[in-house]
């Protein structure tokens, strides 16, 4: 009888999707012995955002999650979501690097390599496929799906086609924002077939309604392995429940002959996980058919949520959706997934809060000038004269974006020692994200953020009730990155600010910076503002030079892109804000005059 086999999601893309990729380790620990066992094909439980995640809020070590995971899983293959040539993080990565972040992701537990590129740019694929499957690991080629007039079921069965001649041992269609409609996924999975004779995995959110239908009809073309999540962790933003999948090919020539006993005990276990991590819940509870149009991934729905939060511009949620898809047609319809979805993304608000293209991030620049590989159409000739003037290019780029990167990990390794990098891992941690990987080599000794101090998170009276005098102070426990901090605010609107005693505090990393108040502007000179809420990054010129108009003088991060602010006039420069401080939106961080 001819059976298909499910991958959960629930350690990766589920939390990932609905929770802002906050569940600890200690909170999967739990659940491992019940997981082993049901008899998954695959358990994806690293990649993506987890690792960033581990080392930016959760104060964790993500190669030691992986040694955990492993330990606890001895006979289900651990599955990892990696992203070609730029890995883990935002820009690609010499090859030396690549070689080396493979190897040390299968020495320390990885079993199956899903390997995707936001492009679909077999360049961008073959340096890691090769690597992987020296690991002798089985390597998973993704095709990231999207509906554009340039992505039809022809093209993707050649990627399907190339891809096994990379020595694929599976391929997966990853519908990242629950695109792919039942019949459609027939069809294309049909071609796939005619193409290539490898197995074939099906990923698709729930996001738009769709997904337990597509996965059926996918099981009839002829799919082998199909991407399931807990129930607990399903629906919404996430994926379809694993539990209604199985009931619903039992029995027939489709059954996956698991337990549906077993998966209600693990369902079990992950619904009273996830009351931990209600501060974090995306609000893209239902089916969300605007996402048809826009074709927003459903992990970047909930960070798009928050991110305008930060921008005090919750309310233009509808116009950023709207505006997502003419920046994705200006940037060659690309496919939108990591990192392209958070380019498209931040553009797409930045478009919204200042005027079509009036600010362009250093990554969307990248993008349509050829360095992140090549699109699927021509990107807007417009946007692509704005951005090479912006990044100061000569041409867009046409060859491998590798090839044009020397070799430099002996440089990488050396610099993450002086941060604080222990090992080789440590080494890869900081190549991954150089800014963050500092703090969390300091901060690491502390341990891990404890999943008891995310419920904190909403500022609530500590004591008394709602009716308490005004003139009384008011108390607070506020978390911050998983630290708790008592906060009171007297009748005369003075705030004391302490830090919380207990093991939730004491294990968590350093809350974030918090915003300085604007320095004042003096001596008749012209004020620069930051235009949104972010991080100083670097300041573009030294201390007191002669700049002008229109110069660049700041780079601030901004929803994990680059943006840079601009004098506005001609004069000497006097930054009021230093690197790596948190800026609120129309903060003044430089004076020039």
């Amino acid at each position: 009888m001819a059976t298909i086999k499910l991958n959960d999601l629930v350690l990766r893309d589920a939390h990932q999707s609905l929770l802002a990729t906050r569940m600890t380790t200690a909170d999967m620990l739990g659940a491992l012995d019940m997981l082993d066992k049901v008899g998954y094909w695959a358990l994806e439980a690293w990649g993506g955002a987890t690792f960033d995640s581990c080392i930016r809020f959760l104060n964790e070590d993500p190669w030691e999650r992986l040694r955990t995971l492993k330990k606890g899983l001895p006979n289900t293959p651990i599955m990892m979501l990696l992203r070609g040539q730029n890995l883990l993080g935002y820009r690609h990565y010499a090859d030396d690097v690549v070689d080396k972040f493979v190897e040390k992701a299968a020495e320390n537990g990885v079993g199956v390599f899903r390997i995707f590129d936001a492009c679909n740019d077999p360049r961008n694929l073959k340096r890691a496929a090769d690597a992987a499957k020296k690991t002798g690991k089985h390597v998973q080629m993704a095709i990231s799906y999207a509906t554009t007039p340039y992505h039809t079921k022809e093209i993707y069965a050649d990627l399907a086609r190339k891809y096994a001649e990379f020595g694929a041992d599976s391929i997966c269609v990853k519908d990242m924002s629950g695109l792919l409609k039942p019949y459609e996924a027939y069809a294309l999975i049909k071609a796939m077939k005619a193409a290539s004779d490898i197995p074939v995995n099906i990923h698709t959110h729930a996001t738009t309604g769709l997904s337990v239908a597509t996965l059926v009809k996918s099981a009839e073309a002829g799919a082998e392995f199909l991407d399931t999540t807990i129930s607990s962790l399903a629906m919404g933003t996430s994926h379809s429940p694993t539990e209604t999948i199985v009931e619903a090919f039992k029995g027939t020539e489709y059954d996956t002959g698991l337990d549906t006993k077993a998966l209600l005990e693990i369902a079990a276990y992950f619904r009273e996980v996830r009351k931990k991590y209600a501060r974090f819940e995306s609000s893209f509870l239902g089916a969300d058919t605007r996402i048809l149009v826009s074709q927003v991934p459903g992990g970047m729905l909930s960070n798009l949520e928050s991110q305008l939060k930060e921008q005090g511009a919750q309310d233009k949620i509808d116009d950023v959706l709207k505006e997502i898809a003419v920046v994705q047609k200006d940037c060659g319809y690309i496919p939108l997934v990591t990192p392209t979805s958070q380019i498209v993304g931040t553009q797409a608000v930045f478009n919204v809060l200042f005027g079509r293209y009036s600010k362009i991030t250093t990554e969307t620049a990248d993008l349509v000038t050829g360095r992140y590989g090549a699109l699927a159409a021509e990107a807007n000739p417009e946007l692509v004269k704005k951005a090479l003037a912006q990044n100061k290019y000569d041409a867009v780029l046409t060859e491998r974006p590798a090839d044009s990167i020397p070799n430099e990990f002996e440089k990488i390794e050396a610099e993450a020692k002086a941060a604080g990098a222990k090992t080789t891992e440590d080494a890869l941690t900081y190549a991954m994200f150089p800014k963050v990987a500092p703090a969390f080599f300091r901060d690491r000794p502390k341990g891990p953020v404890s999943s008891a101090g995310f419920a904190a998170a909403a500022a609530k009276p500590e004591a008394g009730d709602s009716g308490a005098k005004a003139e009384t102070a008011s108390a607070y426990v506020v978390n911050v990155n998983g630290a708790d901090y008592h906060v009171q605010v007297r009748p005369e609107g003075t705030v004391a600010i302490a830090p919380a005693g207990g093991t939730a505090s004491a294990a968590a990393p350093a809350p974030a910076a918090e915003p300085v108040p604007a320095a004042p502007v003096s001596g008749g000179g012209a004020a620069v503002v930051a235009p949104v809420a972010g991080t100083v990054l670097k300041h573009a010129v030294a201390e007191g030079s002669q700049v002008s108009s229109g110069d660049t003088i700041i780079i601030i991060e901004s929803m994990k892109m680059e943006l840079e602010i601009k004098a506005t006039s001609a004069g000497k420069i006097h930054f009021l804000v230093p690197t790596g401080q948190a800026v609120q939106a129309q903060q003044p961080v430089a004076q020039v005059g």
